[in-house]
């Protein structure tokens, strides 16, 4: 584990299991309104990172990739409250999100997980939590946490000290 600046966190997942572990301790942390934006080439462990992030969020169903329907939502079980996974591959524009209504999921009190973020840059705000996958072998992932605000800063402090004791 790298931490590079306060705004900044590297490490590398070695296994599948260790990115959903990782995804749980971060799940745990998240509030409504946090923006976690899930960057990487296709088969990275974006999914398997967000699978880890609903089970510590407190979903009782399954995360799996939305990427024929766009958005998954996840029902905390404690109160209801909605974890949403946005995936967004399949839009060819930033124009495309008006039509599948995301105006409302940024609106809503839930979190945000964002698959493909830089597809719908303009619809981001500007505190979240941006995390870049890349390949380093078959099972291991480089892991770039960034934080580009006050609240997404906390959450990655939060984190660190959550998942590594620092």
């Amino acid at each position: 584990m790298a931490i590079l600046d306060k705004w900044t966190l590297d490490f590398v997942s070695s296994s599948m299991e260790q990115t959903v572990r990782l995804g749980v301790r971060l799940g745990e942390l998240l509030e409504p309104h946090d923006v976690l934006c899930l960057a990487g080439e296709l088969g990275m462990g974006k999914t398997v990172l967000a699978r880890g992030v609903g089970r510590g969020w407190g979903t009782a169903v399954r995360v799996t990739s939305p990427t024929f329907t766009l958005v998954n939502e996840y029902p905390r079980a404690r109160d209801g409250r909605i974890l949403h996974h946005i995936d967004c591959y399949r839009l060819e524009s930033e124009a495309d999100a008006y039509t599948v209504g995301l105006d409302d999921t940024f609106d809503g009190d839930g979190a945000i997980m964002v698959e493909w973020p830089e597809r719908i840059s303009a619809w981001l705000p500007e505190d979240r939590l941006w995390i870049a996958f890349s390949y380093q072998s078959e099972t291991r992932r480089a892991l770039r946490f960034t934080a580009s605000g006050d609240r997404s800063l906390e959450l990655l402090n939060d984190f660190k000290q959550s998942a590594f004791g620092v």
